[in-house]
């Protein structure tokens, strides 16, 4: 029979790992509500895809109403994450890839219905990638690239464009000119944004650059003194001899 087990042991057991910020004040846990809002919307995605490919019935409301909601826990997981001091690494990271998930299936799919021109498609899917790729190096070189404004204004009008498209794919045609429009704004706003994202990089990359080649030139002229201090300490000697001589 086993014995009960100490207090302590059921402490360590059961208690999660909390690491706390000195510098900001913010607990940090390996799994909150925050990164399981943005899990949920990564569970959205094939959800999504399967209501817009489904033809006949009201598949198509469902297909908004699945989509919306996904919308909704990116706004809740940012808002709450702030709010509860709970701005971890992993969910900045996780958040725009859930994101781009989202995003780049639901217009593949509209693009398979034909309700979305295939090359706008990949301009924004190919920039999601790009900006994704950014992040990937940025991050090996210990810089975290937040979201900028631009890049939170398109996300905006992506949710708007989906949700106007797939509302006037077969039932309200009226909304097909709206529909267009916002997808020209959504390109717009794509390119900006990444053009945004390379930049606020390269600046990162040139100043670390030139931080590097400053620090280089101070080592070389502290070894540069080093080495005329001690030709000077050498030669004291050499001197004293001769005036001894």
């Amino acid at each position: 029979m086993l014995e009960d087990p100490s207090p302590r042991l059921l402490e360590l057991l059961v208690a999660r790992p909390v690491h706390s910020s000195p510098d900001k004040g913010l607990v940090r846990k390996p799994m909150n509500l925050p990164i399981s809002l943005t899990l949920l919307r990564i569970f959205f995605v094939p959800i999504v895809v399967v209501l817009l490919l489904t033809k006949g019935g009201n598949w198509d409301l469902w297909a908004v109403g699945v989509f919306l909601l996904a919308a909704v826990t990116d706004l809740l997981d940012g808002y709450l994450a702030r709010k509860r001091g709970q701005i971890t690494t992993l969910g900045i990271l996780l958040d725009p890839i859930a994101d781009k998930l989202l995003i780049s299936a639901a217009l593949i799919s509209l693009a398979e219905l034909r309700l979305v021109p295939a090359w706008m498609v990949v301009i924004i899917v190919g920039r999601e990638f790009a900006v994704s790729g950014l992040r990937s190096i940025a991050s090996t070189e210990g810089y975290l690239m937040e979201a900028t404004e631009l890049g939170k204004t398109k996300m905006v009008f992506q949710v708007v464009a989906i949700t106007v498209i797939i509302l006037e794919g077969h039932r309200f045609r009226a909304l097909h000119p709206l529909g267009k429009i916002l997808l020209w704004m959504v390109v717009l706003f794509a390119v900006a944004s990444a053009v945004q994202y390379f930049w606020n990089f390269w600046k990162h990359l040139d100043q670390r650059l030139k931080r590097r080649a400053s620090r280089r030139k101070v080592a070389l002229v502290d070894n540069e003194v080093e080495l005329q201090a001690n030709e000077s300490e050498d030669k004291e000697p050499e001197e004293r001899d001769v005036a001894a001589q």
